[in-house]
């Protein structure tokens, strides 16, 4: 397949889940019941915020997913679909549960979160399809099984696509998957986690992207050249999309053609506006916001 030949500019597979949120004074003890004060139900999932942060960044954009079939399967296609993100890809699951995200918040910010994967488990190499090698750039992550994961990187690189993974939650990633990946997008912790940037550059990966969160992003290459990319600054409010919006911008910058440097700006100002704001959807911005905060700034 030739470049012209791609029908998206950005493909995601990954998860997507209901957050269930419970705002409460304080988390409760074990075998402790407390009173909340409010309760909120959000679309989430790094996967479906990838994709709404791709698609709002400008890029034409595709999501692989699974899920129930449930009215929450359905609420989570109903987000997608009013960012305009293609979803003939996501399969939806007979006999099991959209994922869910419970999620615990105290008056001071800790939180408590069980995360129940349901129908993104389900998510197999069978999934795939042609749609992982149907657009310009891959973006994935792991929250769905690690072989479908491999199974996406093998379908973008056979197309000649731009392959970026998100190794989070972080887990172990043997060199047949990072050899198949352009770009790896960890934060500082997980970058840790997974025996940190030499290691995963010494397994295959092209270049490794470590976010720093308030302090900018890092680019490693192979031949140990480093290049700190600033973030920009904000009055920070919620944080908890920065990450996805980062991600998803990348993409999306990469996908028109972006230098990597370019594309490291963009996605910073993206993930900064996102930490703007409060919640994870409503928090992804624009490209026309994006771009006014870069010329803002110059």
């Amino acid at each position: 397949m030739t470049p012209h030949n791609f029908q998206f500019d950005v493909c995601v597979v990954g998860s997507a889940n209901l957050d269930l949120v419970a705002n409460t004074i304080r988390l409760p003890g074990a075998g402790e019941t407390v009173a909340g004060s409010s309760y909120a139900e959000h679309a989430g999932g790094k996967g479906l915020n990838q994709a709404v942060a791709a698609a709002r960044a400008g890029a034409r954009t595709a999501f692989v997913g699974a899920l129930g079939d449930d009215s929450a399967g359905q609420q989570l296609l109903d987000v997608l679909d009013h960012d305009h993100v293609d979803c003939n890809a996501v399969r939806k699951v007979a006999g099991s549960p959209t994922g869910r995200a419970l999620i615990g918040v105290s008056a001071s910010g800790e939180n408590s979160i069980i995360v129940v994967g349901g129908a993104n488990l389900s998510l197999s190499p069978a999934d795939i399809g042609e749609v992982a090698a149907s657009a310009r750039v891959l973006l994935v992550q792991l929250e769905v099984p690690m072989a479908t994961v491999h199974a996406a990187l093998v379908a973008a690189r056979s197309s000649g696509a731009m392959t970026i993974l998100n190794p989070a939650p972080a887990a172990q990633l043997d060199a047949a998957t990072l050899a198949l990946c352009d770009v790896v997008i960890p934060n500082e912790h997980e970058v840790d986690l997974l025996g940190g940037t030499e290691r995963l550059l010494d397994l295959g990966a092209g270049v490794v992207v470590v976010t720093l969160g308030a302090r900018g992003s890092r680019l490693i290459t192979r031949h140990a050249d480093e290049v700190t990319v600033p973030a920009y600054a904000v009055r920070a409010v919620d944080s908890t999309a920065a990450g996805d919006a980062f991600c998803g911008a990348f993409a999306a910058a990469c996908s028109r053609g972006d230098d990597i440097r370019d594309a490291l700006r963009f996605a910073s100002a993206a993930g900064a506006l996102a930490a703007t704001r409060s919640g994870a959807v409503p928090s992804l911005p624009t490209q026309a916001e994006i771009e006014g905060l870069i010329s803002g700034s110059a």
